[in-house]
């Protein structure tokens, strides 16, 4: 009865109303419940005291995170113009700086410019004379031609595609591998192929080692390199009869690449790019070259072209300023 008696005693200061006629475990009961906090206590704690516990954020996270979302709503009304940004306490940095294109080129290209007039036609020959002066660079440039066609390069027939043999050459050493059978591995060779083979050239090629400019091949070993368009085709490297990489007569082939035969093709943009040689060249190789070329582009007119077909001519040198050309000289 002693424990009864001092389960009421407490009952008594926690003013719970239970008498002798309870039972130890109903009293028990009341006291327990009289302990444990209700739901609206516990929430209301929470609320006021939030804990860094597992899936919780502390005080100091919540203040940070209204803090932050406060300070883009304010950036999005200063951007919308419903407030000042003085106003919102959002400081608005200065506005970028864009300089103009030709502030941003190097002494050298600006002096090479001025030996232009941007406002005259050139022929040829005069460009020729001019170009190499207008090279900054500290290597041997190459002189480009850049020739824009009034062609549709998504019709088949006016996706131009051609070789033109320079009479200068380009004035860059050129390597040339030939993928043909056994027996013309000699004669490709003494024509100064830099790289023959045929099963162990494949080998090569699964490992992509592409260390050749021009590459050649006989028509019946076509079909092995099917697999390689993947690798060669965005280098420009995959063999096309239109190019006359595609041939028989590799060894005659070869003589031809290294004497300075070249394929142009336009781009997506209709244009034609084509190196004519280097600076270092005399004002009338580099002009020889590019008549050629240009010849030869005005030859591969398509029958389909009705308008003008060449629209217009520019020639420069590597990373230098570019010169109008006339498109009938």
């Amino acid at each position: 009865m002693a424990k009864k008696a001092e389960l009421l005693e407490q009952a008594k200061k926690l003013k719970l109303d239970v008498s002798e006629k309870n039972t130890i475990s109903e009293i028990e009961a009341a006291i327990a419940n009289a302990d444990s906090p209700t739901t609206e206590e516990v929430t209301e704690s929470d609320e006021k005291a939030p804990v860094a516990k597992a899936g919780k954020r502390s005080a100091k996270a919540l203040k940070e995170a209204e803090e932050a979302a406060e300070k883009e709503e304010r950036k999005e009304m200063v951007a919308k113009g419903e407030v000042d940004p003085s106003e919102a306490g959002v400081k608005k940095g200065p506005a970028p700086k864009t300089r103009q294109k030709s502030e941003r080129r190097s002494k050298g290209y600006k002096k090479a410019a001025e030996l232009i007039d941007t406002t005259k036609t050139y022929t040829v020959k005069e460009a020729a004379e001019i170009l190499p002066k207008t090279s900054s660079v500290k290597f041997d440039a190459s002189v480009e031609l850049h020739v824009n066609l009034g062609v549709d390069p998504r019709q088949a027939d006016q996706n131009i595609r051609a070789t033109v043999a320079l009479p200068h050459g380009t004035g860059k050493t050129v390597r040339i591998a030939v993928f043909a059978p056994a027996d013309q591995h000699e004669a490709a060779k003494k024509a100064g192929a830099d790289i023959v083979g045929e099963d162990d050239f494949l080998q090569q090629l699964d490992k992509e080692q592409i260390d050749f400019d021009v590459l050649i091949s006989t028509p019946q070993l076509m079909a092995k390199l099917g697999k390689y368009a993947r690798v060669l085709g965005p280098k420009g490297l995959m063999p096309n009869p239109k190019s006359g990489t595609v041939t028989a007569k590799v060894a005659e082939a070869v003589k031809e690449a290294k004497a300075g035969k070249v394929e142009f093709r336009v781009d997506k943009q209709s244009i034609i790019h084509l190196a004519v040689g280097k600076v270092s060249f005399k004002p009338e190789q580099i002009a020889e070259n590019a008549q050629t070329v240009l010849k030869a582009i005005a030859d591969a007119k398509p029958s389909s072209v009705k308008g003008t077909y060449i629209q217009k001519v520019t020639m420069t040198t590597t990373m230098g300023p570019s010169i109008s050309v006339s498109t009938t000289s």
